[in-house]
């Protein structure tokens, strides 16, 4: 169990022990000279802009000198902690310094505009992910599968031959919150107001009558499809900006282990696998 020391004394002497010991890490000074800490006109202005972008406003002369300050301590402790191997096995500060490496990499792809050929080819090997997709306009009569005597797709079925036989289709079906009709609905749109498969119940329902029972997460459904239109290859000027992201993040991931391998190449790399796991 753990217990906390509340005298104050026991906790200066812990304190002044532990500053004690990191004194003695870092050693005395003696006459060496201190190291050179130059605070440039860029790093004053870096400060002044990130103040500025933060509070909407430059900063007071006191405040940019605050500023200052603390970039001299930060500064200070950062260099500090490197010389005592703080850096060192620290989980956090090595996936830091990963993930700045890859924004290095990275800064040099953004710098690299593609060209329309290159942006052409990439459209073409991959035709169906930015195709412009189908769209269905259509009507729907809903059967609650908990209200009524029979089952709601034999009802239903019964409802379908009695619009046939010219029914109003408003006194049939029952009261729901789903939409009466969906206009120019993608298949994604469809499957996420009526549930996953029912765009492709729509989808080969002829056109221009009532056809049906459709199932449905919620019952089972009349349709009446209006209008449909197929889906079409896109253009590069349909979507370039899509395809510019998607090349751009590409040549990132190409890049990165391109890098990594190069990287790799400098090191004589040995893995001393437990014997446990070496099956």
């Amino acid at each position: 169990m753990i217990r906390l020391l509340r005298d104050p004394l026991v906790h200066f002497a812990i304190g002044g022990a532990a500053l004690f010991a990191l004194y003695a890490s870092i050693g005395p000074a003696g006459d060496a000279a201190p190291d050179r800490l130059v605070v440039g006109e860029i790093d004053i202005e870096r400060l002044a802009d990130t103040f500025a972008r933060t509070w909407m406003r430059p900063p007071t002369r006191r405040e940019l000198d605050g500023l200052i300050d603390q970039h001299i301590t930060e500064e200070i402790l950062y260099r500090e902690a490197l010389a005592l191997g703080l850096d060192r096995d620290d989980l956090i500060v090595r996936r830091r310094m990963r993930q700045k490496m890859e924004f290095l990499n990275d800064d040099l792809i953004e710098l690299t505009e593609p060209t329309e050929d290159e942006l052409e080819s990439f459209l073409r090997d991959r035709a169906e992910s930015y195709a412009i997709p189908s769209r269905a306009t259509f009507r729907q009569i809903y059967f609650n599968p908990a209200a009524g005597d029979a089952a709601a797709a034999d009802r239903a079925a019964r409802a379908l031959e009695a619009l046939r036989s010219d029914s109003a289709a408003d006194a049939l079906g029952d009261p729901t919150l789903l939409p009466a009709a969906l206009s120019e609905a993608t298949p994604i749109d469809i499957d996420r107001v009526f549930g996953t498969g029912f765009a492709a119940g729509i989808a080969n329902a002829p056109v221009g009558e009532w056809s049906g029972p459709l199932a449905s997460g919620f019952g089972s459904h009349l349709v009446y499809v209006e209008a449909r239109q197929p889906a079409v290859a896109a253009t590069l000027g349909d979507v370039r900006a899509e395809v510019t992201r998607d090349w751009q993040a590409e040549r990132r991931t190409e890049s990165r282990a391109l890098l990594n391998a190069e990287l790799r190449k400098r090191y004589d790399i040995e893995i001393r696998m437990p014997a446990a796991r070496r099956e």
